[in-house]
């Protein structure tokens, strides 16, 4: 009789055991859904920040497609004052064009001899976007500055097929 007794015991704790582990197990799979539901949100609207923020090219574009354009000389190009200094700094910068022969526009304006005609005023462009920055703006922030460059270049032409610039050697003095 006593070994029944407990072997009825043991019987309840097991089927006690089994309904506290389901119980346990739809309240962790409910939470680790929204978990991970709230992982993949802040996940997808940091990779939108960070595609939002950079001067890389919001269009991929394959190697294939890609051509690039770079100015025949070194540009040396006047910044901003920076506040209690007197002196004048400089910036020597080579430019380089990522163009994507491939979009709209690249047959009226991206062929190197097109550019090159335009060299002039895509330089001054390129220009008055340094001259609104000091040296140290220029150091720091070099990202939002190709940023700026890009867009007053693809405002300038009326087209997107210019989709990145870079800097090369770029000295301050």
């Amino acid at each position: 009789m006593k070994k029944n007794l407990i072997s009825v015991i043991i019987l309840a704790l097991l089927i006690v055991n089994i309904v506290l582990t389901a119980i346990m197990m739809f309240s962790v799979v409910g939470a680790s859904k929204k978990t991970a539901l709230l992982v993949d949100n802040i996940a997808t609207a940091m990779n939108l920040e960070l595609a939002s923020g950079t001067a890389g090219p919001s269009v991929v574009v394959s190697m294939a497609d890609t051509e690039t354009y770079s100015f025949a000389e070194t540009m040396t190009i006047p910044l901003k004052k920076t506040e209690g200094d007197d002196k004048d700094h400089y910036c020597v910068v080579s430019v380089t064009l990522s163009i994507n022969n491939k979009a709209e526009g690249y047959k009226e304006y991206g062929s190197a001899e097109k550019l090159g005609s335009m060299e002039g005023l895509m330089k001054d462009q390129i220009n008055s976007v340094f001259a609104q920055y000091t040296m140290e703006e220029v150091r720091d922030n070099q990202e939002k500055v190709k940023e700026e460059i890009l867009d007053r270049l693809q405002t300038m032409f009326d087209s997107k097929f210019i989709y990145n610039v870079s800097f090369g050697d770029i000295m301050f003095g």
